[in-house]
This record gives C-alpha cells, sequence and structure tokens, in this order.
C-alpha cells in the first residue's frame, strides 16, 4: 500500500485510536458473548478479510483501494523477472521454471513478470498465482490459479505484501504491565482480555516485548543490544529503520501502559510453509517491515479504503494490515534489505537521463525521464524505497547480488 505517513502522524494516529477504541474493561473468555461478541484481532481480521463477504473478495479487488509497487509502475514486474532469471541461471536452466505469486490479488504481478522475460527464459516459465478470492476473467491461461502454494516445484516464490494480510492477534499492556489479548467488536471498539500466554507469550518475549526502558529508546537494528536475527540471517542496516519503541526519562515499572505490539506468530508459521513449499530456488517476502530494536511502541495495525487510511474496523468494509516482523519471519540463511538496496541490485535506477540526450533523441529522453521518475516512486526513502526485502534461498545460493547494477 503506497500511503506511508510520516511516524509521528502514526505514533499520534495509534495513540488517539487506542484511546477513543479501548473502552477499559478487562474480559475474561466466559465473558465474551455476554461482552457484545468481542473477539481477538486474529478471528476477527480473518473473517473481515476472507469471510463470504470480507474485504479482499469483493469485484474491484485490492487495487481498487490502494496501489503497491506493482501497481506504481511496470518496472517493478521487470526487476522480479530479472531476479527469476537469476533465480534461473542459479538453478542451471530447469526445463520448467516456476514463478509464484503469492497473494497474487488480480494477478497483476504474475502477469507483468511474465510478459517481461526473455523468449527462451518464458518458454520455460510456467506462473501460479496464490489467491483466496475466485480467478479474474481474461487472465492469461498460462497462469495457474491457487488457493495455496504449488508443492515442491522449482524457482521463485515472491510475496509482495502477502504477510501484512496474515490476520494476527494484538496485544497491550494493562496498568500493571502485563500484555493482554486486545479483543475487538465488528465495530472496532476494542477490550483488554485475558493475558497472552503460551507459544504467543513466548512470540512476544522474544521479539516484541512490552517494556519500557529505563534509558530512552532500543538501539538501532544492528546494535548488538538487540535480539538478533536467527542465526545465519544477513541483515542489512541500511534503510531498515523505523521508529524506536521505548519510553524517555527515570524507569517507571508502569510506564509500559497502553504499549501495543501485533503476535507475528502466525506470520511465521505462514512464511515458513510457503518456504517449505519450494524444491530449489528463492522465496522473497516484500513489505512494511519493522525491525528488534525498533518496533513501534503502540504498533502498527490500521485500515485503507478508497485510497486512504482509515480506522481498521473488522466489518469487511475496508482493508486491515499491520506492518511485518521480517526479522521474526526469517529463516536460516535468510538475507533482510530494503527495497531500495534490492531494486538497486536488479538494476532500477532513479537516476535523471542525460540532458545530452534530449537533443540527440528527444523522444528517448522523454521516455528515460518518465521512467527515472517511476524507479524514484519505488527507491524513494521514507516511502515504497524503504519497504523490506527477505530473500529465503532454498537449496541454491543467494542469487541477488551486492550493490546497484547499471539501470536498464
Amino acid at each position: 500500500m503506497l500511503v506511508l505517513p510520516k511516524v509521528e502522524a502514526l505514533l499520534d494516529s495509534a495513540l488517539n485510536l487506542t484511546r477513543w477504541k479501548r473502552s477499559g474493561a478487562v474480559v475474561s473468555a466466559v465473558q465474551r458473548e455476554s461482552a457484545g461478541g468481542v473477539r481477538g484481532w486474529r478471528p476477527a481480521t480473518e473473517e473481515a478479510l476472507y469471510g463470504p463477504s470480507g474485504f479482499y473478495r469483493r469485484p474491484e479487488g485490492p487495487a481498487g483501494h490502494f496501489r503497491t509497487s506493482v501497481h506504481a509502475s511496470p518496472l517493478f514486474a521487470g526487476a522480479v523477472a530479472r531476479l527469476l532469471c537469476l533465480v534461473d541461471e542459479a538453478l542451471a536452466h530447469p526445463a520448467e521454471l516456476a514463478f509464484v505469486d503469492m497473494g497474487a490479488g488480480r494477478g497483476e504481478l504474475v502477469t507483468g513478470v511474465l510478459e517481461a522475460l526473455p523468449a527462451e527464459v518464458a518458454s520455460r516459465a510456467r506462473g501460479y498465482a496464490v489467491e483466496r478470492a475466485a480467478r479474474p476473467a481474461g487472465l492469461d491461461h498460462r497462469i495457474e490459479w491457487l488457493p495455496a502454494p504449488p508443492p515442491d516445484v522449482t524457482g521463485l516464490l515472491f510475496a509482495n505484501e502477502w504477510l501484512d494480510n496474515v490476520p494476527l492477534d494484538v496485544a497491550e499492556a494493562d496498568a500493571e504491565g502485563t500484555a493482554r489479548l486486545v479483543l475487538v467488536r465488528e465495530d472496532g471498539t476494542e477490550v483488554l482480555g485475558e493475558p497472552v500466554a503460551g507459544a504467543e507469550a513466548e512470540w512476544l518475549e522474544k521479539w516484541w516485548p512490552l517494556t519500557a526502558t529505563p534509558d530512552g529508546p532500543l538501539p538501532p537494528p544492528e546494535a548488538p543490544d538487540g535480539p538478533p536475527p536467527p542465526e545465519g540471517v544477513r541483515l542489512s542496516a541500511a534503510g531498515l529503520q523505523g521508529p524506536a519503541q521505548g519510553l524517555h526519562g527515570p524507569y517507571d515499572p508502569h510506564a509500559a501502559e497502553g504499549l501495543r505490539a501485533e503476535i507475528g506468530l502466525p506470520r511465521d508459521a505462514a512464511w515458513a510453509a510457503a518456504v517449505a513449499s519450494l524444491g530449489r530456488g528463492l522465496a522473497v517476502a516484500v513489505d512494511y517491515a519493522h525491525f528488534a530494536g525498533a518496533r513501534p511502541p503502540f504498533g502498527t495495525l490500521t485500515g485503507f479504503k478508497d485510497g486512504r487510511e482509515t480506522a481498521p474496523v473488522p466489518d469487511g468494509s475496508c482493508d486491515i494490515t499491520a506492518h511485518v516482523a521480517l526479522d521474526a519471519c526469517a529463516l536460516p540463511g535468510a538475507r533482510l534489505l530494503s527495497q531500495r538496496e534490492a531494486l538497486g541490485a536488479l538494476g532500477v535506477s532513479g537516476e535523471r537521463p542525460s540532458l545530452a540526450l534530449a537533443s540527440t533523441d528527444p523522444t528517448a529522453y522523454v521516455r528515460a525521464l518518465a521512467g527515472a521518475g517511476e524507479a524514484a516512486e519505488l527507491t524513494a526513502r521514507g516511502g515504497l524505497g524503504d519497504f523490506g526485502w527477505l530473500l529465503q534461498p532454498v537449496g541454491i545460493p543467494d542469487p541477488l547480488p551486492d550493490g546497484e547494477r547499471p539501470s536498464t
């Protein structure tokens, strides 16, 4: 989704939403029905997005409400096609080369990638669109439409803004600093439920502890004090910063009240299952992201509707999304970097063409200038360029080179 509010505005908005949405009550499992049918954000989001009348079942599709990198420019599909070619080389040019588009929307990315491939690679490529909504009319017959990723394929699995729509529960610290599940009604109003327990509590403790720090914000992701990424994961510090969690001032054991976190365990499991579907190749997740040591103190849960950010209301009227803890999703051997870095390595640059071209070939200059503008949007700081890319090789070396390549 293209709308990216400034960090300060995001924090203010999150705090204000918390104030007006929470009633102040604490609800037990026995009381839920009498409390107006409140439930956790995970089941509420599941129904609101993917139920029979869910947001993603609507005929206009996601593109009717927001733009992703796929909709911003065909340069994105072209870059992914070049990445697929690099995977093809690493796989020694298999007879069948799969491209799996997770959360395919209406098939825009997989269609663009197949169209951008060189003829020889395209002759061996097979496209898969993984999506819960029905197959759109007129989609390329070469693309197979599936509800789950195909098993044991060889190639590239690409999840662009998929994980942020995998439903999850939300936790909030109460007046005693205890992390409790946030329960929500269909109108979006919230109450606090029971304390987070079990595997969810363990995930919070490791990846997103709801604690105020005595010395201000926690260190940035690359600092040794923060929780390290899983063993063998490469973390690029450039461009992977976010709003710092923690409270300034003297330490107060009750200062954690109101801090919120999205419990990313379902996303970790969803990503692991997607990666496991690959026989050999590369799995890539691209999304809004944050990292250990720089988690947003009030969470990131929000809604989108008609091109605008809105309060998240689980009634099927809007998208419901939350940024992704990509470092928690990463498996051993993964690499984390920004979209700006990844697209730079794939030849996408916002550099303006030489003015000399304007005098020798004005048409080519105008075309190159338009491309530079689109590339700048895809790689912009404070925008799409700050998205996180998680690269997970399966049975091959990481095929994406470090550093920028010449523009193509």
